[in-house]
């Protein structure tokens, strides 16, 4: 019986062994989504336009809904809220799609030599692309209607990263655990908009009842939305002792899913 190594270092590692393989699929998988459309890859600039405009319409003109800054425009509320939904798209996909990862290639599976471990990250990949394109209109509809993107800006790549690394480590799990028990795949879906409600997205945090905010603590998109928050509006950087935390979290995460994957994917090919 073939032993892989279990360690956040081995993952690091596979990813950076299989570099080009993992490009590929991830073009494969972006370049995919939009195969036989007339614009293609446009649409991963349209979209992120279209939900902003709608975002905009919904929420700034007809229920006037605001945030209570300062001099606050119509379009301060959807742009805030367009920044959640994008963090909060990029966990969501890669977990939704986590369950389907293994099940769906068992051709893979068959092959020794094909690196599974890197099937939840060219998942995550291929929703960061759409995540960077959506944050990088986001920025530039932010300096157009407010003059400046503040400089704390240069820190979400930061704010992003935990966030990623949590991601992972769930599709890891949620991947190799779906092989064994089909039900997470439909447990998934529900818990995505649990996450996405369960988020000040749509709300301040500050909005939420004392005794209820411990369930937000626990939700790994509250801290990402509330520090991005931070970051664009108030021009804030991340405090460092948060971010450590969340890190910390994020590490663990990420280092828990992969010795999972890695101590059940042996059994894959008998159950497929």
């Amino acid at each position: 019986m073939q032993s892989f190594q279990a360690t956040p270092v081995s993952a690091i590692q596979s990813a950076i062994r299989h570099g080009y393989l993992v490009r590929q699929l991830i073009w494969r998988e972006v370049s995919g989504r939009y195969r036989g459309s007339i614009v293609g890859l446009l649409w991963s600039f349209i979209n992120p336009l279209l939900l902003l405009a709608m975002y905009t319409f919904v929420f700034g003109v007809v229920f006037k809904a605001r945030w209570g800054l300062h001099q606050e425009t119509t379009f301060d509320f959807s742009l805030i809220l367009f920044a959640g939904l994008i963090l909060h798209q990029l966990f969501a996909e890669c977990i939704t799609r986590a369950p389907s990862l293994i099940l769906t290639n068992p051709s893979y599976v068959k092959q020794v030599v094909f690196p599974l471990e890197i099937l939840p990250i060219v998942a995550l990949g291929s929703a960061a692309f759409h995540a960077v394109i959506s944050l990088a209109i986001l920025l530039a509809i932010w300096w157009a209607t407010h003059g400046s993107i503040p400089v704390s800006a240069i820190s979400i790549p930061f704010i992003l990263l935990p966030l990623c690394l949590i991601a992972l480590g769930a599709g890891w799990f949620l991947s190799s655990t779906t092989v064994y028990l089909r039900d997470v795949g439909q447990i998934v879906g529900f818990l995505s908009m649990g996450l996405m409600f369960l988020a000040p997205i749509f709300y301040p945090a500050t909005s939420v009842p004392e005794p209820m905010r411990a369930f937000m603590i626990i939700n790994p998109l509250t801290y990402v939305v509330e520090t991005l928050r931070a970051t664009l509006v108030q021009g804030v950087f991340p405090d460092g002792g948060s971010y450590a935390l969340y890190f910390t979290s994020a590490l663990v995460t990420f280092s828990l899913g992969y010795a999972w994957f890695q101590k059940t994917r042996s059994g894959f090919s008998d159950v497929l």
